[in-house]
């Protein structure tokens, strides 16, 4: 197999995360780990060089490919790579073919993060991002824009479900917008409320506005205005820090797990499932802030880990979300046998709500950090483990 890591061009042109990767011995033990998710890939005629040009020059959507590569496999699917569009013709279990073209909505080379930040301003120019990008694929599936191949038109790709793999980053803090901002955009959900009366409810956004005062349509899975794309497979996760963690290379890692039970399967006195806010230490360097409110007859909410990697467990499918169109052409094939960590979501036409499938134990998020006092100290302060 070709090599990913074998430099190709001057350290200026290097992408920063590249180098990064290539001249700290710490990650040598994740290089194995992402070249082996290359599988199939690079065997692509006339592709595998301008993949790995791009892997070493613009590294994010290259990233977001090879671990779409290895998810496939894991999901008991095959890659027809004798296809060179859309980035994935798969075939799943029982023979049953859909295609996938992957894309992330990057920062432009030159980008400059803004000096003053506003959490607003960054989850709008997140979504619209997101839109965007959905919107640019959309089109290249119906051959707008003067294209005369349009996807539409090839043999593999009509009749069979059209999906987008999208990953966000486009800032800094892309990777921490858990699935909030891709709700907004596919659903037309605004993130839910975080405290007082109204906790956990989520109004309805139909537009977002641009920088031009042009408005940007959201909730596109609520009506036909996508009904080309049969799905979407979103997820913050399946980045380098995927293989970092599967590597198990010294590292604290900071994630976010979903989590839900019936109550009548929570043992009496469970210190875990008590409703409200809770802090505990596990051991040294492993430490749990379980977050519950109660239902009719589940108690739900999340788990925030902070914790040595040795402490922390990961598939590769964990933090995988799965985005279905009910107005789709072609649905996807509602009986195809998804793996338990991954998150299936839905929206119901008629109650006009999001229907979370959602296993217990879902990541949600997840960061990894050098292990450092100061990086110690922020996170533990952060949530509350420090007085």
């Amino acid at each position: 197999m070709l090599d990913l890591f074998t430099p190709r061009f001057r350290e200026g042109k290097l992408h920063n995360h590249f180098r990064l990767i290539s001249a700290d011995p710490d990650y040598a033990k994740a290089k194995p780990i992402i070249q082996s998710w290359a599988t199939g890939l690079l065997d692509r005629r006339g592709e595998s060089q301008k993949f790995i040009n791009e892997f070493q020059t613009t590294f994010n959507s290259s990233m977001w490919e090879l671990y779409l590569n290895r998810a496939l496999i894991d999901l008991g699917c095959s890659v027809d790579f004798s296809k060179s569009a859309p980035d994935f013709l798969v075939r799943g279990p029982g023979n049953y073919e859909f295609n996938i073209e992957a894309v992330v909505s990057d920062q432009p080379p030159t980008a400059m993060q803004q000096k003053t930040f506003n959490e607003q301003d960054s989850k709008t120019r997140g979504a619209l991002k997101l839109a965007g990008k959905i919107r640019d694929k959309l089109g290249l599936y119906r051959g707008s824009n003067g294209n005369k191949h349009s996807y539409s038109s090839m043999r593999h790709v009509r009749g069979r479900p059209f999906v987008i793999a999208i990953a966000p980053f486009d800032s800094d803090l892309s990777l921490t917008q858990n699935n909030e901002l891709i709700n907004m955009v596919l659903f037309g959900l605004a993130p839910p409320a975080l405290e007082g009366p109204d906790l956990g409810k989520q109004d309805k956004i139909t537009s977002l506005q641009k920088p031009s005062g042009a408005q940007v349509e959201m909730g596109v899975f609520t009506n036909d205005s996508c009904k080309e794309i049969s799905a979407v497979f979103f997820s913050t996760v399946g980045t380098f820090g995927k293989a970092v963690v599967e590597s198990k290379i010294d590292r604290l890692v900071r994630s976010t797990r979903y989590r839900v039970i019936d109550k009548a399967r929570i043992a009496p006195g469970s210190e875990l499932w008590q409703v409200g806010t809770h802090r505990f230490q596990l051991a040294a360097l492993n430490y749990l802030l379980t977050l519950r409110r109660e239902g009719e007859h589940q108690i739900g909410g999340a788990d925030v880990i902070i914790q040595h990697s040795s402490f922390h467990c990961e598939t590769h499918l964990d933090g995988l979300q799965v985005y279905f169109n009910p107005y789709a052409e072609v649905p996807f094939d509602p009986k195809f046998p998804w793996p338990a960590e991954i998150a299936l979501n839905y929206y119901d036409v008629e109650s006009g709500e999001h229907i979370q499938a959602h296993p217990d134990g879902a990541l949600v998020s997840r960061q990894v950090y050098e292990i450092t006092p100061e990086y110690v100290r922020l996170l533990l302060g952060r949530y509350g483990f420090l007085r």
